[in-house]
């Protein structure tokens, strides 16, 4: 049982909780619960962690035979969990790797392109709500919140281990394999033409969702193939960035299964 704050595992921990660079350097990053637990891929797993009261349940004893496992004094315990009241049990993963090639080869992708996205619940529920809709993958850009932020995997509620994503370096290459694809573009912008449902989405499809400040980016959104809109009653002029991505997202999903 680890019962020192001073231990090398928990530093580690602390630091990939912690820090982006260690998170990358590394090629690791922590989930935390139950239902993080009972949901990561074994072949992601590098080693898991339980607090000293937990480890007795039946329930995690069964899954726990097949893996690494290190028990943690419930004191050190909270010291090395981001949350304020932590269930006692998390994941050291390894981080997935995934090509935009790849993701691409499915007929008719459904993708969510995302700008310079900060908040990490706003990414975290979109990778989540991407999962719901029916989405095929998620770019984003350089700049955009790392996904493997603590924040981000909880919000994901656990989509984080189903749903592709490609940090995107040099986003005017991606658009051109994505037009080499054929998949249409639309902006989501204040001066959208048409409003998001009267467009079709039966085919290849990627919506742009931009900065929660700032919006899109002119440059980016020049790029987009269509600007759509959702129209906005009373004095609101805009949605939060994971609400707007949904309502796209189940639009397409919606189109699609009239479809079929």
């Amino acid at each position: 049982m680890i019962t020192s704050a001073s231990n090398g595992q928990i530093k580690n921990i602390i630091q990939l909780q912690q820090k982006t660079k260690a998170r990358r350097d590394r090629g690791l990053f922590v989930a935390e619960g139950l239902k993080m637990f009972q949901e990561a891929p074994d072949s992601w797993i590098e080693k898991v962690y339980i607090a000293d009261r937990l480890y007795e349940e039946q329930e995690i004893q069964k899954r726990l035979e097949s893996l690494p496992v290190e028990i943690v004094d419930d004191r050190i315990f909270r010291q090395i969990s981001d949350t304020k009241t932590p269930q006692g049990i998390l994941c050291l993963l390894r981080c997935p790797h995934y090509r935009l090639e790849k993701i691409l080869e499915k007929e008719n992708p459904l993708l969510m392109v995302l700008e310079d996205l900060q908040d990490p619940g706003n990414v975290g529920t979109i990778i989540r709500t991407a999962e719901g809709a029916g989405a095929d993958g998620i770019l984003l850009s350089k700049n955009t919140v790392d996904i493997f932020n603590p924040k981000v995997i909880r919000s994901t509620m656990g989509s984080i281990y189903r749903m592709p994503f490609v940090y995107i370096e040099n986003m005017e290459e991606a658009l051109r394999l994505l037009k080499k694809k054929k998949v249409s573009t639309y902006a989501a912008h204040l001066q959208g033409k048409n409003t998001y449902d009267g467009e079709s989405y039966l085919r290849g499809t990627a919506f742009f969702v931009g900065n929660e400040g700032n919006g899109l980016s002119r440059q980016l959104s020049e790029k987009a193939d269509c600007w759509i809109r959702i129209p906005m009653e009373g004095q609101v002029e805009s949605l939060n960035a994971a609400m707007a991505a949904g309502i796209l997202m189940y639009e397409a999903g919606r189109q699609r299964r009239r479809r079929v």
